[in-house]
């Protein structure tokens, strides 16, 4: 998603802004000799600069533009129409995908200062910003820092230089009004993305968010201000999330865009809390924030997420009793420990059996969760099912025993039907019933054999 791809979209836009003569102050060529006469503050030029001028003008190939203004500004290098020339330049250099000198040439013109009318300026400033989006500068770049201030200090230049542009008369306000949001979008972004380079992170952020005002439904913008958040010291994390968000949601969204961010989202929040949530947990949450910012632009400063540290407090000094305690006193600290405990093991959980589940892979007991005597005694009803795999000695358990097991925590059912769900147990051995011997079958003693009778 780099800035040459975001703004591909603008970049036809502002052909036909240009083309189709919507420029908003119309670039007028020179005119004719004779009326410089009288005017104090027009410009000065002789008619031999005038034809000159006039015969670059009526070029239609780039390349013949470009070597009639060279010759032009070889014969006239300080002429007043130099006003003129350059933006033949420019012109001649974006159809040559030639950035650098789009850059150069519009840049002078802007040097030029008043002696350009706001209209010129205007659309050299624009040609610029587009242009800098074909630099591909990267921050390695020996001069990115160089490339990316003057880039930004040019978009916002364009943005002033807008607003000083006056409505035609034959244009309504509302259409004006219209006809100016691309381009400002244009430099808006251009001076968020060269914001970035420069490392100014805040800067970027006021741009990016300048271009959603004006466009809320830009997936890629919405990414970009989440690299932004992401990249300040300290990083704005639940900001970044939400714009990421944001950017998964948004109407101007292909499948693609949104299916790429979306995993990109899901790595952040499961790195953010240390990997050690619960992958269905982690999948509610990503849900949970898609949802909220499909329908808000701003994130409520009261959403948030608890951070590997949070978890990481949390589990400290817990015990599966104080689990159960937290998780059935609800609210925030029960969150907060669902998300903390989801996919520990827990060593011994203490439990009355009420009955087991043979099975061909695993064995099943619904076990009641018990800490004393009494709780043992009042039990008739399981909490927990415990799955216990490799260990076929565990069918022997009897109903109403008592049992201890190590297993691995991977749900719950919310009051009022209390329920843990436990996964890969083992049962104490000392809590199984040891194998009953098979009966010894009687041993039976040959018959003596009768002597045989005397001969009489």
């Amino acid at each position: 998603m780099n800035a040459t791809r975001t703004l591909s979209g603008l970049a036809i836009m502002a052909t036909l802004f240009l083309i189709a003569g919507s420029r908003l102050g119309a670039f007028a060529q020179a005119p004719a000799t004779g009326q410089d006469a009288g005017a104090a503050k027009g410009p000065k030029y002789t008619q031999a600069e005038y034809n000159a001028e006039q015969a670059c003008a009526a070029e239609k190939v780039p390349a013949a533009i470009i070597k009639c203004a060279d010759d032009f500004v070889a014969k006239y290098p300080n002429s007043d129409l130099l006003v003129y020339i350059y933006p033949l330049y420019y012109r001649a250099y974006t159809q040559l995908k030639n950035p650098q000198k789009v850059i150069e040439y519009a840049d002078k013109l802007v040097a030029l200062g008043e002696k350009a009318e706001p209209g010129i300026r205007y659309e050299a400033l624009y040609a610029r910003a587009l242009s800098y989006a074909g630099l591909n500068i990267k921050e390695t770049d020996s001069a990115a820092k160089d490339l990316s201030t003057k880039g930004r200090e040019a978009a916002l230049l364009g943005l002033k230089t807008l607003d000083e542009l006056k409505k035609p008369d034959t244009m309504s306000a509302e259409d004006f009004a219209k006809q100016k949001q691309q381009p400002a979008i244009l430099f808006n972004y251009t001076a968020g993305s060269a914001a970035m380079t420069m490392k100014d992170y805040a800067a970027a952020v006021a741009s990016f968010k300048a271009v959603l005002a004006l466009n809320p439904d830009d997936p890629v913008t919405s990414y970009n201000l989440g690299r932004a958040y992401q990249a300040m010291s300290p990083p704005q994390q639940m900001d970044a999330f939400w714009a990421f968000a944001r950017a998964v949601t948004a109407k101007g969204a292909t499948e693609a865009q949104s299916k790429q961010i979306k995993g990109y989202l899901r790595k952040l929040l499961a790195n953010y809390q240390g990997g050690t949530v619960c992958d269905s947990l982690t999948d509610a949450e990503l849900n949970e924030l898609l949802q909220l910012a499909g329908s808000s632009a701003e994130r409520p400063a009261s959403y948030s997420l608890p951070s590997a540290a949070d978890l990481s407090a949390a589990q400290k000094d817990m015990t599966i009793a104080s689990v159960v305690t937290d998780l059935k006193a609800g609210g925030d600290k029960s969150k907060l420990t669902w998300l903390a405990s989801c996919g520990l093991e827990f060593p011994e959980v203490p439990g009355k059996v009420i009955e087991v589940v043979p099975g061909t892979d695993a064995i099943v007991l619904k076990i009641a969760f018990v800490t004393n005597d009494a709780e043992f005694d009042a039990a008739t009803t399981p909490n927990m099912d415990v799955k216990v795999v490799v260990q076929p000695e565990a069918a022997r358990v009897e109903k109403d025993s008592a049992v201890h097991f190590t297993g691995t925590l991977t749900a719950y059912d919310p009051e009022p039907a209390f329920f843990l769900h436990w996964e890969k147990a083992k049962v104490k051995e000392e809590d199984i019933p040891k194998e009953k011997a098979a009966p010894k079958k009687p041993v039976r003693k040959p018959a003596a054999k009768r002597p045989a009778a005397k001969p009489s």
